[in-house]
């Protein structure tokens, strides 16, 4: 069962979808992924125990893709565990920084790296609520995601691809913007669809699970096949033109 249709203006100073194809170096998608949209609302609303997740119906293209290109330093190590974390806060273990330039003969620490972004990106999300289960609940939620979108409120800050490129939302009637889409026809090819399986449970230990479709962009509108539609291709599964 699904929730009824939601609609988001977004946009940005910069955005990095990055393609997974691209080894070392980030170079962006022209447009958003279906992955980083859905992002966006779960900043807003969503946690693990309600069993639903945000389908993504469409995008809008409401500025042109522009590339920047800048140099961003980034860490080679990663962050420790919520446990350990949550230890160092309460002081039951001794708090192990992450040191920007490493220690010794430590390789860890910083790197650069080149990022082609984008600039100045706007976009219009369509999505619905998909449920796994308490499907019943679909107008409290929908409710409660409409009067937090409305008043700015989200759980933490959305952003376009990287942390560092904030994103900044206003919820909407689908119909009652007077932006149209832009003059925009792009045939992207295979893209990122999501990181995770969307149909498993929303538990914390669920692996990565890569999925692709292919994307076009007629008019300024990219349209986003549900997640189980034979079009996006999962991982396992054979990727045919």
């Amino acid at each position: 069962m699904r929730g009824k249709t939601h609609c988001l203006d977004v946009w940005g100073d910069f955005a990095c979808f990055t393609r997974p194809e691209m080894k070392v170096e980030r170079y962006s998608y022209p447009v958003i992924t279906p992955s980083a949209a859905r992002g966006v609302f779960d900043a807003i609303y969503w946690k693990k125990s309600y069993g639903f997740y945000w389908q993504i119906e469409k995008v809008e293209v409401l500025a042109p893709p522009r590339y920047i290109a800048l140099r961003r330093n980034e860490m080679k190590d990663k962050a420790p565990s919520e446990r350990t974390i949550l230890a160092w806060r309460d002081g039951k273990e001794d708090i192990e920084p992450l040191w920007a330039d490493g220690v010794g003969n430590d390789q860890k620490g910083r790197t650069q790296r080149q990022t082609m972004a984008l600039k100045d990106v706007r976009y219009r999300l369509h999505a619905y609520l998909r449920f796994r289960d308490n499907a019943g609940e679909a107008q409290t939620y929908d409710a409660q995601f409409e009067r937090r979108a409305s008043h700015g409120k989200c759980f933490y800050q959305p952003y376009f691809g990287c942390r560092e490129f904030p994103t900044y939302f206003e919820l909407i009637n689908a119909g009652s913007s007077d932006r149209s889409p832009i003059d925009l026809n792009l045939d992207v090819g295979w893209m990122l669809y999501d990181v995770f399986d969307l149909r498993r449970a929303n538990d914390s230990d669920v692996q990565p699970s890569i999925s692709v479709f292919k994307a076009r962009v007629e008019n300024g509108v990219m349209q986003i096949p549900p997640y189980d539609d034979p079009g996006v291709k999962k991982a396992g599964e054979p990727a045919h033109a």
